[in-house]
C-alpha cells in the first residue's frame, strides 16, 4: 500500500465510531521465580512464588483496546463481568485506554469476569488457569445489554459481534435478539467474528480463519493439518454464496483472504524477523479491518489493515500486544511479503519452462527487454565464502549464550540454535551489520549475558569477519598457488554467463551485503571485476545505507518511466528478490547448492519463492534455454 494511502486511512479512521458487543475477557500474565518457595505449614507442600504479575486485555476487551491504539476515538464496549477484582483490573485498564465501558454490565450472580491467568516459568507458559466457565447470562441481563445496543446503533458506523468463550454472552435467547437487530438496522454494517456462532449471524460480514472456514463447509481439520490455499478459496467461495455476505478469512503466516462481488483477493502473509506470539493475532486484524470498513474503505483495503495491525502485535511478547499509528505506518509502507507458500513448501508442484529445469513460479505475458542486471555476489556467482552459515550460527550461539555455552541443558541449547537458524535464513543477502544488530536484540532476549558484558553490532561483526576472512584468505591463496581454479570458486556457467550478459550490451551491477572492499577485491580476484565497468556495490559500515536498495533505485532512475528497458535481478538470498519485486523487476532466485557449485538446494529454493522469485535455476548451467527465456542474444 502506497504511503499517502495507508496515511489516509490511518488519519480516516480516527473519526469512526465503533460498538463492540462480545466477550470482555482479561488476560493474566503470572511470573513464577521458584527460588523463594516454601513449605506451606498448612498444607505441607511447597508455595507457588509469583514474582511478577501482567494484566493485558483479552477476547473483545483487546479487540477495543486495539481500535483505541489505531487512534479511534469513540469505541464503545457492550458486555457483562463480574462482580469481583478482575472485573475492576479490566475497567481500569480500558478506561486508561479511552474505551467507553459505560455499557459493560455487573451481573451479580453466576458470574465471573471471564479471565485467562498464564502462569510462567521463566519462558515456559504452564497449564492456564480460567475464570468464568461456568456463567449464566440470565434474560433480564440479555434484554438491557440488547436495549443499550439498540439505543446506540444510530450513531455508530459499524458493530463488531465478538464470541469468545463457550460461557459467554452468546446464548440461544441473546443470539435471536441480536439477530432481530441486526435484521431490524439492515443499512448498518455488523462484522461477526464467533468461535462457535459464524452460521448464525446472518446479514454481518464474517471474519474467520482457515480452520473454521474448512468447518463450516464439512472439512474439519485438525490444527496440526496445513489447509491449502485452494481449499480456502473453495471454502470462501460456498460461503459467500451461502451468506450472500463478504468475508474475511485469515491463514497465519500465509496471509488472507477477502471475498465480495468482485470475488476473491488474497492478501500475502508479512515477513517477520523478529520473534512472534500468535496469542491476540485474530482481534488485531479484526480491529484493523472493521476500523477500515468504519471509514468507507473496500474488502481489501480493510484486510491489508488488518494484516498490517496483527503484524505489529504478534512481535509483542508476554502481552495481546496493540498498534499504533506510527507502527501501522511503519510496517505498511514498504512491507517485506511472504509469497507462494504452498508452491514454495512442496516442490511436487514446480513447473518447468519446456524440457529445461528452469522452475517458472510467476509468468510475464510479453517478452522481456532486460536493459539493466543486478547480481548478488555470494552464492550468485562466487562460493569464495560458501560456508559463512556455518561461521555467523555457532558466534551467535555463543554470543548469546556467553557463558553457558558448553554447560547449557538441552532444552535451551536447542531453542537457541533454533532461533538462531530461523534468523539467519530469514536474512540471508542483508548488509552484515544489520544482521548483528539482530544479534544484539537476539543477545538482550534470551537475557543470559549480562548487559555490561554484551557487545555492540560492530563488536560482533568485526569476531564474524575476523573468523569468515580467514576462511576466505586461505582461498585466495591457494587460487593464487594454482590449487585451485575460477571454476572451482564460483557457480557453474557463472562467469560466462556475466560474459553473455556483457557483450550483448546489458548494463550490470553487483551489488552485495558484504562489505564494499571485499566486494570489490573478490570480484578482482575471480577475474570478472570489468564486466561491471565499476558499477559494484557493498555495505559501507551504515546501516541507513542498503547496497541493494541504492542500486535498485538508481537503475530505477535511470530507466525512467520511457519502458525503454527492464530490470533483472539474479539472487540467492530472499532480500534481493522482494527488493526488486517490489520495484517491479524481474526477478530470478538462484537456488544454489554452493559446496558443489551446480544443483538445486531446496532449502533456498523455499525461502527465495516465499521471497517472490518470479524464475528459480539451480546455477547456469542450462545457458542456452536461460538466454531465450530472458529473451537475450547470445
Amino acid at each position: 500500500m502506497k504511503r499517502e494511502l495507508l496515511r489516509k486511512v490511518i488519519h480516516d479512521i480516527k473519526s469512526v465510531k465503533i460498538a463492540i458487543v462480545g466477550d470482555f475477557c482479561l488476560d493474566a500474565y503470572w511470573f513464577i521465580d521458584e527460588t523463594l518457595s516454601e513449605i506451606s505449614l498448612e498444607t505441607g507442600r511447597p508455595t507457588t512464588p509469583v514474582k511478577e504479575q501482567q494484566y493485558s486485555l483479552g477476547g473483545a476487551s483487546n479487540v477495543a483496546n486495539n481500535i483505541t491504539a489505531m487512534g479511534v476515538k469513540d469505541v464503545r464496549a457492550f458486555g457483562v463481568m463480574g462482580p469481583d477484582p478482575f472485573g475492576r483490573e479490566m475497567v481500569k485498564i480500558m478506561h486508561e485506554n479511552a474505551i467507553d465501558t459505560r455499557n459493560l454490565i455487573v451481573q451479580e450472580k453466576n458470574w465471573l469476569t471471564h479471565v485467562f491467568t498464564k502462569p510462567h516459568i521463566e519462558d515456559t507458559e504452564q497449564s492456564r488457569i480460567d475464570f468464568g466457565n461456568y456463567n449464566i447470562l440470565s434474560k433480564e441481563t440479555a434484554d438491557k445489554l440488547i436495549g443499550l445496543l439498540k439505543t446506540e446503533l444510530p450513531e455508530v458506523d459499524i458493530v463488531i459481534i465478538n464470541q469468545q468463550v463457550i460461557s459467554g454472552i452468546h446464548t440461544e435467547y441473546f443470539r435471536e435478539r441480536l439477530l432481530q437487530l441486526i435484521k431490524q438496522f439492515q443499512g448498518k454494517k455488523f462484522i461477526v467474528d464467533s468461535r462457535r456462532y459464524n452460521m448464525y449471524y446472518d446479514g454481518a460480514i464474517r471474519k474467520m480463519n482457515n480452520y473454521e472456514a474448512m468447518e463450516l463447509v464439512g472439512k474439519q481439520k485438525d490444527v496440526d493439518e496445513s489447509v491449502s490455499y485452494s481449499e480456502v478459496v473453495k471454502a470462501a467461495e460456498i460461503l459467500y454464496e451461502k451468506f450472500g455476505k463478504p468475508l474475511f478469512i485469515t491463514c497465519g503466516e500465509r496471509g488472507s483472504l477477502v471475498i465480495d462481488e468482485s470475488g476473491v483477493a488474497k492478501i500475502e502473509g508479512l515477513l517477520i524477523l523478529s520473534e512472534v506470539d500468535a496469542v491476540g493475532a485474530g482481534d488485531s486484524y479484526l480491529a484493523g479491518a472493521a476500523a477500515a470498513l468504519a471509514a468507507g474503505y473496500d474488502m481489501k483495503t480493510a484486510g491489508r489493515i488488518g494484516s498490517y495491525v496483527a503484524g505489529v502485535t504478534v512481535q509483542k511478547l508476554f502481552q495481546t500486544g496493540t498498534a499504533s499509528p506510527e507502527e501501522i505506518l511503519e510496517i505498511g509502507t514498504d512491507p517485506d511479503l511472504v509469497y507462494n507458500v504452498e508452491l514454495a513448501e512442496n516442490i511436487r508442484h514446480a513447473r518447468y519452462w519446456k524440457d529445461s529445469e528452469i522452475e517458472i513460479v510467476s509468468e510475464w505475458g510479453e517478452k522481456l527487454h532486460i536493459t539493466h542486471a543486478i547480481f548478488d555476489h555470494d552464492g550468485t556467482i562466487s562460493t569464495l565464502r560458501e560456508g559463512w552459515e556455518e561461521i555467523m550460527a555457532p558466534m551467535m550461539m555463543k554470543a548469546i549464550l556467553g557463558e553457558r555455552f558448553l554447560d547449557a541443558d538441552e532444552t535451551l541449547y536447542h531453542k537457541v540454535h533454533d532461533r538462531v537458524q530461523d534468523f539467519i535464513d530469514k536474512t540471508t543477502g542483508i548488509q552484515t551489520l544489520i544482521q548483528m544488530q539482530g544479534l544484539v536484540t537476539l543477545v538482550k532476549e534470551f537475557g543470559l549475558v549480562p548487559e555490561e558484558e554484551g557487545l555492540d553490532e560492530f563488536g560482533y561483526k568485526e569476531i564474524y569477519n575476523n573468523e569468515l576472512l580467514a576462511m576466505v584468505k586461505k582461498r585466495e591463496e591457494k587460487l593464487s598457488r594454482g590449487e585451485l581454479t575460477v571454476e572451482d570458486l564460483t557457480l557453474k556457467n557463472g562467469v560466462l554467463f556475466l560474459e553473455t550478459l556483457h557483450n550483448a550490451g546489458i548494463s550490470l551491477y553487483l551489488a552485495s551485503g558484504t562489505d564494499h572492499d571485499d566486494v570489490v577485491n573478490e570480484a578482482r580476484i575471480l577475474g570478472y571485476d570489468h564486466l561491471f565497468e565499476g558499477k559494484i556495490y557493498g555495505a559501507v559500515g551504515d546501516v541507513t545505507k542498503e547496497a541493494k536498495k541504492i542500486v535498485l533505485d538508481k537503475i530505477l532512475n535511470e530507466i525512467g518511466d520511457s519502458k525503454n528497458g527492464q530490470l533483472a535481478l539474479f539472487g540467492d538470498g530472499p532480500v534481493e528478490i522482494r527488493e526488486a519485486r517490489k520495484r517491479g523487476g524481474v526477478t530470478i532466485g538462484i537456488a544454489s547448492d554452493e559446496v558443489k557449485r551446480h544443483g538445486l538446494n531446496e532449502k533456498k529454493r523455499t525461502r527465495l519463492i516465499k521471497a517472490g522469485a518470479d524464475v528459480i535455476i539451480s546455477d547456469f548451467s542450462q545457458l542456452p534455454q536461460l538466454l531465450h527465456l530472458l529473451n537475450v542474444s547470445s
